[in-house]
């Protein structure tokens, strides 16, 4: 937790001097010039306390651009997990449930991005649920929850996945690195910026893929958040390691105790709609790093072509 500057422990020393004599509005003016410096003050058996304000998030759907920004607070948890909501409920909470499992003494906050509607509590007293408007697309949806992340460390989530085992540590210990921006259980790689290949093994490639990406929260603010033109996640997750590596950090691939379910977004949407919007995609990745070689951990040989003709 981190420590509140010398002028707010002054307030709220004052403000226990005055309600203990007695004089509550002076109390209740000194706690709200605590919370306008961003913190709450608390009161306990042996005096008071004080903790980093938490901007309050609507109880109905709200615009995406409207989720309050933690990400310039101080850091209040370990890790943050999120997950964006647009169906099967059931698979976000067997995630849930298995982080539980093996995040030990950590402080973990966990956040879900709905656009379905799903009742809130469903997920458990530990889970921040922001419940967005329906129609909000994938990248909105996506940097709502992220703007929320209080942790050292974020993991970009996708319901498929379910933990097996301590992901935490592995994961802290590589992304301690300075020189390390993106780490998961699974990346890809390509040679001509048109095939995308899984990676061979554990190390760098070319990019992390969004069902499992760990990051410090700092990066966020570095490279930014994730490009809200992508309404559809398909390579959402290429071009944000592209806008990773691009400050010169690596991206790798890390050994963690993990299963990959099936991703319903993809097996559950008509195969010429994902298509359609899948090269979409494609595309807006490609008007940005069509000439970015030096991104790519193994280019093209040389005398070829890039070809504009698919993903």
């Amino acid at each position: 937790m981190p420590e509140a500057p010398p002028e707010v422990l002054v307030l709220a020393e004052q403000r226990a001097a005055v309600r203990a004599a007695g004089d509550f509005a002076a109390a209740d003016d000194l706690r709200e010039r605590i919370a306008a410096a961003g913190w709450t003050v608390k009161d306990v058996t042996d005096g008071w306390a004080l903790e980093p304000a938490i901007p309050a998030i609507a109880s109905g759907p709200m615009r995406a651009q409207d989720v309050a920004t933690m990400l310039g607070s101080p850091v209040l948890t370990d890790v943050s997990v999120q997950w964006v909501l647009e169906g099967w409920p059931e698979d976000v909470e067997r995630a849930i449930v298995s982080f539980r499992a093996h995040q030990g003494e950590l402080d973990v906050q966990y956040v879900v991005t709905d656009v379905t509607g799903v009742d809130p509590d469903r997920f458990g007293p530990d889970v921040e649920v922001v419940s967005l408007e329906k129609g909000t697309g994938w990248g909105a949806a996506r940097n709502a929850g992220l703007r929320r992340s209080t942790g050292e460390l974020v993991f970009v989530m996708d319901g498929s996945i379910e933990v097996t085992g301590d992901v935490f540590s592995p994961l802290a210990s590589v992304l301690g690195d300075p020189g390390i921006g993106l780490a998961g259980p699974f990346g890809i790689v390509t040679r001509d910026l048109r095939e995308f290949d899984e990676a061979p093994g554990t190390g760098p490639c070319d990019a992390v893929e969004g069902y499992f990406m760990g990051m410090q929260r700092e990066l966020l603010t570095r490279a930014g958040l994730f490009d809200e033109k992508f309404t559809w996640y398909r390579t959402a997750d290429i071009e944000f390691s592209f806008r990773v590596k691009d400050l010169g950090m690596e991206t790798v691939v890390v050994d963690l105790p993990v299963i990959k379910h099936p991703h319903r977004m993809w097996f559950e949407t008509d195969p010429s709609t994902r298509a359609k919007w899948s090269k979409r995609n494609y595309y807006r990745f490609l008007d940005r790093w069509r000439d970015r070689w030096d991104l790519v951990l193994h280019p093209q040989p040389p005398g070829s072509h890039l070809q504009d003709d698919g993903h």
